[in-house]
């Protein structure tokens, strides 16, 4: 079954929006969006064990970047404005450990498909000192030199069926590093960081920023971003 691919929100969401596709993937079938989320930090339950973690939410809010603790695992990313989200939710059968990597891969690939149109070549790759570094990161370049453009995670939910067996449903979210600035974007991360008494350090040198590479002329910024949903969106709407 197709995706069907929601209309694009021109305001901002909650960083945790993606979560309601959830319960509609069950009823509808598989569901994706592309959306931009709030400025932020978005952060594992796991950052909630840490003393401070209160206090300096409280200090992220106060200096505009407001923290949300999401359900899926992984460490700190920001959100807001050049970061491009995309959403895939749909069902699947069996274990979620079957199936991980292939929603991963799923989503991996029709961000890399995507990019091609503007000439750039990417695949999944764990990238050193990038935030919320990961196997299923999407990445430019090859060893030490490579940079992260894009980070991926899951969140698995039992679905249940009143006549028949519970549904798992997988959502599958991948945050893009559009048009942004990289050095603003780890100084906060790291900024949180050291709050929390954490060692934790990002390099804005292995994360990038993919209108820095896109091949051909010029656009602004609204023009840049709003072209790379349409490739988006045109390799979402071709998923069997």
């Amino acid at each position: 079954m197709p995706f069907t691919l929601l209309s694009w929100r021109d305001e901002p969401q909650h960083a945790r929006f993606d979560e309601s596709l959830i319960a509609l993937a069950a009823q509808q079938g598989p569901i994706a969006c592309i959306w931009e989320a709030e400025q932020g930090l978005v952060v594992p339950r796991t950052y909630q064990r840490h003393a401070t973690f209160t206090q300096a939410c409280a200090t992220s809010e106060h200096a505009g970047w407001p923290v949300t603790v999401r359900q899926s695992g992984g460490g700190i990313v920001p959100q807001g404005p050049g970061i491009i989200n995309l959403s895939l939710a749909y069902s699947a059968c069996g274990k979620p450990l079957d199936h991980s990597d292939k929603a991963y891969l799923l989503i991996c690939n029709v961000i890399g498909r995507a990019l091609q149109d503007f000439g750039i070549q990417s695949h999944p790759q764990a990238v050193e000192g990038s935030f919320c570094d990961g196997r299923y990161n999407l990445a430019v370049g090859q060893g030490a030199a490579a940079r992260k453009i894009a980070g991926t995670a899951q969140v698995w939910r039992r679905h249940p069926e009143p006549s028949g067996p519970d549904q798992q449903i997988v959502l599958v979210h991948a945050l893009i590093l559009a048009h942004a600035d990289m050095q603003q974007v780890c100084e906060q991360a790291n900024h949180f960081e050291q709050m929390l008494g954490s060692d934790k350090r990002y390099d804005s040198e292995r994360v990038a920023s993919l209108h820095t590479m896109s091949e051909g002329p010029g656009q602004s910024r609204h023009a840049w971003l709003a072209t790379l949903r349409q490739a988006l969106s045109q390799q979402v709407r071709l998923l069997p």
